[in-house]
């Protein structure tokens, strides 16, 4: 798992908020290739499997989550940790683009709030052009 530079966040200790609150990820040929290889399959293969196109688009299949409802086609659900990390599309490897991630503050926020550490706060993007 990755953290930031001074330490402001710790993906481990989070519930995979960047993996079930966006309901687009892109990937781009590239990725598809990366996945590709990973499963032994071909690059269309991989797009039919595991993705899908939106509003002209090519993003991450989603699957039922048991937490946030939705959740990317990646993400093991015991575990909250991507299942294709090393292999995760381009846009999954640069997030966050800050050294603070606005989802950890979140959750550590709530958690100090409510004395509890097992506090997990639901979050939902909305997206004022419906193109969630």
């Amino acid at each position: 798992m990755r953290e930031g530079q001074d330490g402001f966040y710790d993906c481990a200790n989070c519930p995979a908020y960047c993996c079930t609150v966006y309901q687009r990820v892109p990937v781009d040929e590239r990725d598809l290739k990366r996945l590709a290889k990973h499963f032994g399959l071909s690059v269309r293969a991989t797009a039919q499997r595991f993705t899908k196109i939106h509003s002209c688009e090519r993003v991450l299949r989603r699957k039922a989550d048991p937490i946030f409802g939705q959740a990317c086609i990646f993400l093991n659900p015991e575990t909250r940790q991507c299942t294709i990390y090393a292999e995760r599309p381009q846009v999954c490897q640069e997030f966050p683009v800050t050294e603070r991630c606005a989802y950890y503050d979140l959750l550590q926020f709530e958690r100090d709030q409510q004395g509890d550490d097992t506090v997990v706060p639901l979050v939902q993007i909305t997206f004022r052009n419906g193109d969630g």
